[in-house]
C-alpha cells in the first residue's frame, strides 16, 4: 500500500450496500466517498483526486459504462473497478472496453474487493497514452477516438487496433505479417488475407469520404500510411 492514505469513490445506488462498503473501508483505514448517480461520479471525480473508484454498472440516469466512458474521456486516469450483478461476459468486457481495469461480480466477498482495491492503488493513474498525428488524421489512444480534420471516424475495435498500428509507424512499409502482429493476439490463426479485408474497411472510413489516400499498397510487401512531406 502507498504512504499515504488511500481515498476511493464508491458509485453505487444501493445505499445500504454503499454504506456497508464504506464502513468496511474506513474501519481498513481508507477513506470513501459515496456518489450515488453517475452524474455525480463525474463532478466527483473531478474535483477530487481518489485512487479507486469502485463504480456499479447499474445506476440511475447514466449507467456504469457510460460512466466509465465519459470519465476516461474527461480525462481521469484513476484505476475503475466496475461492480455489478450481471455475470454476462458482454457485460465484462463492454465495461473494460469503456475503460475499467477490473470487474466484480455480485454477491462478493469484501476481502476479495479490499485486495483489488489495494492492487488498483499500488498500480496508480494509468499514463494517458500521447495523441498520434499523420498529417490532418488524430487518433488518441486514451479515449479510443479517432478524426481527421477534426470529423470524428467511429472504428471498429479492430478497425481502431490496426489503424493505430499504422499511425505509430507512419512512412513505413509494414508487411502483412507485421500489421497481424500489431492488431491480433498471438492466439489468432495468421490469415494474411484478413488484413486486407481490414485495409478496405479502414479506407472506406478514413479515406474515402475525406477524397484522399493515405493507406496505400505496396506490392509485394505489405502497406504504409503516407507520412505528411518533412516528416520523420
Amino acid at each position: 500500500m502507498p504512504d499515504s492514505v488511500v481515498r476511493i469513490l464508491i458509485v453505487e445506488d444501493e445505499v445500504k450496500l454503499a454504506s456497508l462498503i464504506r464502513k468496511g473501508l474506513r474501519e481498513e483505514g481508507l477513506l470513501a466517498d459515496v456518489a450515488i448517480k453517475g452524474e455525480d461520479a463525474l463532478w466527483m471525480a473531478g474535483a477530487s483526486t481518489y485512487d479507486v473508484i469502485v463504480l456499479d454498472v447499474m445506476l440511475p440516469g447514466i449507467d456504469g459504462f457510460e460512466t466509465c466512458r465519459r470519465l476516461r474521456g474527461g480525462g481521469v486516469r484513476t484505476p475503475i473497478l466496475m461492480l455489478t450483478a450481471r455475470d454476462g461476459v458482454d457485460d465484462r468486457i463492454a465495461g473494460l472496453d469503456t475503460g475499467a481495469d477490473d470487474y466484480l461480480t455480485k454477491p462478493f466477498d469484501f476481502g476479495e474487493l479490499l485486495a483489488r482495491l489495494r492492487a488498483l492503488a499500488r498500480r496508480g493513474p494509468a499514463e494517458h497514452a500521447p495523441l498520434l498525428r499523420v498529417g490532418d488524421l488524430e487518433l488518441d489512444p486514451a479515449t479510443r477516438t479517432v478524426r481527421r480534420a477534426g470529423t470524428e471516424i467511429p472504428l471498429s475495435t479492430k478497425e481502431f487496433q490496426l489503424l493505430e498500428v499504422f499511425m505509430r509507424h507512419p512512412g513505413e512499409v509494414l508487411s502483412r505479417f507485421q500489421l497481424l502482429e500489431g492488431a491480433w493476439d498471438s492466439g489468432y490463426e495468421h490469415k494474411s488475407n484478413v488484413i486486407d479485408v481490414y485495409v478496405r474497411y479502414l479506407r472506406d472510413k478514413v479515406d474515402r469520404p475525406f477524397a484522399v489516400d493515405t493507406i496505400e499498397t505496396v506490392r509485394g510487401a505489405g502497406y504504409r500510411l503516407k507520412a505528411p512531406v518533412g516528416a520523420r
